[in-house]
């Protein structure tokens, strides 16, 4: 096992973690022990290595220079593991690199690189605490969050903390009301926020079932700010003040037209409406999904099924349009998204 630094708290933290509860949960007990980390999150295959990129990316135009990769609940191919060690050692930079894992698949890996440990008997999560507890120190709270992730995670359905671990499995997997790959470090707040805030259910005297009652206001929570309304409102404004926020780098255009890019949003009609009335420069709103389609929202300031059948062959309604980018290859950056979606607007011979 990687053997823990006291000086760790002097480096610049790279965490990158899985999308699933054991994946934040690891996260969780890195921001409870440390203030100077940036999280990123990911799943397997393709993603790593653009997330590992983008990581390397930020060290390389960071004035820090001494900097910790962390990867946790994330098991690595045989090639993926060979380039990120190549990476970290010629880097110009103080790089250190720390893998903990819990993934049998990751045995080849773990047995050739130092940075590498796997231990298949504890969640990742627990792994994670262990490593750090035992050069900070014991938290008795967290730790019984640690407990609640490693029940469900490992399947230790005899535990008592099991039922209430799958709780909180499906409350993490449930919770898409901020996308990753536009809001990355909003979407780590939010879900640290669920983490913190299940935490007093489990004092409860059946914890899953006063948990599984509260799963709808413990999300409204989050995005109640000086009125009470329905999540999906609380939701979409939210989003819509995230959206205007970021508008100027989330801007593309059609012809003389200007419009906002999303990426895998949802609930397209609410806040796509929502975000051209609070933006009435804007004169549409395009969201793609990572199945190459496209949904369209205008307020009457252009025909969104003529330009939904000239890019995508689609159509629809005036106001409400959709079709398909049969070209474009899907992404975890968003800047990679909009770029795609600008150049197959302009292979269609559309211009300013």
């Amino acid at each position: 096992m990687p053997v823990p630094d006291n000086n760790m708290e002097n480096y610049k933290i790279y965490h990158l973690s899985h999308t699933d509860l054991d994946g934040y949960g690891c996260q969780m007990v890195t921001n409870h022990f440390f203030k100077n980390v940036e999280f990123l999150n990911s799943n397997y295959g393709k993603e790593i290595n653009e997330r590992i990129n983008q990581i390397m990316q930020a060290i390389a135009s960071s004035e820090i220079e001494n900097n910790l990769i962390l990867m946790t609940d994330l098991n690595l191919t045989p090639e993926q593991a060979k380039d990120l060690d190549g990476k970290v050692k010629t880097n110009q930079k103080d790089v250190r690199l720390i893998l903990l894992d819990h993934h049998k698949s990751g045995q080849d890996c773990a047995n050739e690189y130092e940075w590498y440990y796997l231990d298949n008997t504890r969640s990742a999560t627990k792994i994670t605490y262990d490593f750090f507890s035992s050069i900070m120190s014991e938290n008795r709270e967290l730790s019984k969050l640690v407990d609640v992730i490693n029940a469900v995670d490992i399947w230790l359905d005899d535990k008592p903390e099991f039922e209430l671990g799958k709780v909180c499995l499906g409350l993490i997997s449930g919770a898409k009301e901020i996308n990753r790959i536009m809001f990355n470090k909003e979407n780590s707040e939010y879900m640290f926020s669920i983490l913190k805030n299940i935490q007093p259910y489990f004092l409860e005297k059946n914890p899953h079932i006063s948990l599984d009652a509260a799963v709808h206001t413990i999300k409204k929570s989050f995005f109640t700010t000086t009125k009470d309304d329905t999540l999906s409102n609380l939701v979409s404004t939210y989003n819509v003040n995230m959206l205007s926020k970021n508008r100027d780098k989330m801007t593309i255009n059609y012809g003389d037209f200007k419009g906002i890019l999303t990426y895998n949003i949802g609930n397209v009609s609410i806040i796509g409406n929502d975000f051209l009335k609070a933006n009435p420069d804007y004169d549409f709103f395009m969201d793609i999904t990572s199945r190459k389609t496209i949904s369209l929202r205008a307020n009457n300031k252009i025909d969104v099924s003529k330009m939904a059948a000239r890019i995508g062959n689609g159509g629809g309604h005036p106001n409400a349009s959709g079709g398909l980018l049969n070209s474009f290859k899907d992404s975890f950056i968003y800047d990679n998204v909009r770029k795609q979606v600008m150049d197959i607007i302009s292979s269609k011979g559309v211009h300013n």
